[in-house]
């Protein structure tokens, strides 16, 4: 069938909370594209309802009785990929546990308020319902090819191997910004660099609470040293840089060096942090001394600071559409013609390390 504007998905809610259940309920049944047809407490019911209804897409809680929502995951995509979008908590655990569900083949989260349950969620119903359709529109063949670079992810440095880091300053800098599919995007990416290039900041758009999990998380998996952005951060080589959720994170030229700026200024694109923002910040700050790389997302987010960037001089590349989980913000750059390169997700890296090749310094 087709993913187009016209068709209706099919939407199992699968949660312990009868309250969590209806408000989801609720919030998915106001959008014209997305029919709730039915709701499941727990992994069991769960089970038995994607074999009787087929729905295109499911929501899935985190922790759940009877059966963890990373167990039936798992189970899920080894037996029946399909789109999943997991309702998590808001605290460190919560963090930990989506983000090894998103290793494991969710493709995206929404973030349970702490308190306020009901309030919390509905103030937040636009953002779940985009994320729901967006989740569902995935081609299959997109979710296999998820599964299989999941798959064969290896741990290239073992603990206790990494190569001592190089904190020289360098005229050059890297920027990346991501959105949907992003985590795993950034993984993929940055384990194809090295720590002989210029400091890389990058902005995924990512709740507060799961912004230092991921990069600790990059941090124990990659040679570089990865780390959560913070105000005044000397900009380095061979260390990557986190936007932290709920700051834009800006970079500025201090003298001989970049520095990383945070603030709390309203959000643009209806994201902080936002990929525009950082994109905007490095034409100022580095120009032509600058790359950037716009991979997979949602909307439009960092679409027009990549155009900026590639005025300015900076080589820019946009992940293509094949290698996307959405080809949101990547597509909408090149439609503005903002990119030098459009590249297959595993291309990314290569051109990267061939740019500062040929523009050392």
């Amino acid at each position: 069938m087709s993913s187009g504007a016209g068709k209706v998905y099919k939407v199992l809610v699968v949660d312990d909370s009868a309250l969590m259940r209806k408000i989801l309920v609720e919030i998915l049944n106001q959008s014209p594209q997305l029919e709730v047809v039915d709701t499941a407490g727990d992994p069991y019911q769960a089970r038995e309802k994607i074999k009787a209804l087929s729905p295109d897409v499911i929501t899935l809680d985190v922790e759940m009785p009877r059966m963890d929502g990373l167990t039936f995951l798992r189970n899920l995509m080894r037996l029946r990929p399909m789109p999943v979008v997991m309702i998590s908590s808001l605290t460190e655990q919560g963090a930990a546990v989506t983000l090894d569900a998103m290793e494991c083949g969710a493709v995206d989260f929404i973030a349970k308020p702490k308190i306020d349950l009901r309030e919390g969620i509905e103030e937040k119903a636009q953002e779940i319902i985009d994320k729901v359709i967006t989740a569902a529109r995935i081609p299959h063949d997109k979710l296999l090819l998820k599964q299989q670079r999941l798959q064969t992810q290896h741990q290239k440095v073992a603990a206790g191997e990494r190569p001592q880091p190089v904190f020289a300053t360098t005229d050059k800098l890297i920027a990346v910004g991501a959105s949907t599919g992003g985590l795993d995007a950034i993984r993929d990416l940055l384990d194809g660099l090295t720590m002989d290039l210029p400091g890389i900041v990058i902005t995924q758009h990512i709740p507060g609470a799961f912004s230092r999990s991921f990069a600790e998380r990059l941090d124990r998996r990659l040679p570089m040293k990865v780390e959560e952005a913070y105000d005044n951060a000397p900009i380095t080589m061979g260390r990557v840089y986190i936007a932290p959720g709920e700051y834009h994170l800006e970079v500025v030229r201090t003298g001989a060096k970049y520095v990383c700026r945070l603030s709390e200024t309203p959000p643009v694109n209806r994201h902080r942090p936002s990929v525009d923002v950082l994109f905007d910040s490095v034409v100022k700050a580095a120009g032509a001394n600058a790359m950037a790389v716009l991979l997979t997302g949602m909307g439009k987010d960092g679409a027009a600071g990549l155009l900026r960037l590639h005025e300015a001089g900076a080589y820019t590349i946009a992940q293509d559409e094949a290698s996307s989980v959405v080809w949101g913000m990547p597509g909408a750059a090149v439609k503005l013609n903002a990119a030098d390169d459009v590249l297959p997700l595993e291309k990314i890296a290569a051109s990267v390390k061939r740019w500062y090749a040929e523009n050392p310094g």
